[in-house]
């Protein structure tokens, strides 16, 4: 049940239940549209139609109409027929009977669609609602603003058939020149701290590698680099260059292996520790015991020494 019908069967419950109580009606309701296009279906074109007249017939088993009744539609185009008891109105069909005179909008009653059965929707308390689907009143000739698929013309025989002219086609353009061979491209330059290099802290003090010092020269002080720790711990006036000569204890050997991790990470990203990380190190070490102090030491150490695998990527300074 759509929308329109469950309307319809709520004003008839409330009127049922208002007039006379418990007498039993039938009712009937539906909707007439003007079929402008002539196409026998319902479409965008058409409206609902004031002032068609519309005839109910049952019909017996062998066709004869036993029973008939018409109303006219409203403003809305819709039409309600009321019958006394409750009669089988299942083998029952509406169609459109013509219009009213002077009632009719545009001459659109002078045709009718097909005629459509009526079909039960509500029964109760020996009360029933019979819903028509929409009927097609049709005017004598279809609306001038209609597709012509609705109407189509046939084309004339006598008139020959024109040709299309033939398609424009551009001439062919003329190929492009080939491009000029370019000259290689000149080899990337070396870049050494893309390589894998581990100095030992002898090859930073040797005087023919020198120029690998670059972010930091042998006069930076240590507790620059390293830190307030590294101040207290071992001056604030040593320079990195006097760290890379400790020897003795734990803590200068600490310093120099330290200071060179330092060095070796800035010459070269693929050193296994980083910059910060080295700093990082080296503090934790101080913060720590004299035995993390040696652990770390050997760690920079083995770091320096490349475990084996790398070895140091230095050339000798021009």
């Amino acid at each position: 049940m759509d929308l329109r019908e469950k309307l319809l069967f709520t004003g008839f419950f409330i009127l049922a239940a208002a007039i006379d109580g418990a007498r039993a009606d039938t009712m009937v309701t539906g909707s007439v549209f003007c079929d402008q296009c002539k196409d026998g279906q319902r479409s965008l074109f058409d409206y609902p139609i004031y002032g068609i007249k519309v005839t109910i017939s049952c019909a017996d088993s062998e066709g004869e109409v036993t029973m008939s009744r018409e109303e006219t539609t409203n403003w809305l185009g819709n039409y309600v027929m009321k019958f006394d008891g409750a009669p089988d109105l299942s083998g029952c069909y509406a169609q459109v009977s013509g219009s009213s005179s002077g009632q009719a909008t545009v001459d659109c009653g002078a045709a009718a669609g097909p005629a459509q059965y009526l079909r039960l929707v509500f029964r109760m308390f020996d009360m029933e609602m019979y819903a028509v689907d929409p009927l097609l009143a049709q005017p004598a000739q279809p609306m001038s603003f209609c597709p012509r698929s609705a109407n189509p013309v046939p084309p004339s025989p006598v008139t020959p058939a024109v040709r299309p002219p033939p398609p424009f086609r551009l001439p062919p353009m003329p190929g492009l020149p080939p491009l000029p061979s370019l000259p290689p491209l000149p080899p990337m330059p070396p870049m050494p701290f893309l390589e894998a290099s581990a100095c030992p802290h002898e090859s930073w003090t040797s005087p023919e590698y020198r120029c690998y010092w670059r972010a930091v020269n042998p006069d930076t002080k240590v507790a620059v680099v390293f830190g307030l720790l590294a101040g207290r711990r071992y001056g604030t006036d040593v320079t990195l260059w006097q760290g890379l000569q400790g020897r003795g204890e734990a803590y200068r050997a600490l310093l120099r292996e330290g200071v060179t991790a330092f060095l070796n990470s800035y010459n070269s990203l693929q050193f296994p520790y980083n910059t910060i990380g080295v700093v990082q190190r080296m503090n934790l070490a101080l913060m720590g015991s004299p035995r993390n102090v040696l652990l770390t030491a050997l760690r920079f150490t083995r770091a320096n020494s490349g475990y084996g695998n790398v070895t140091c990527n230095f050339t000798p300074c021009k």
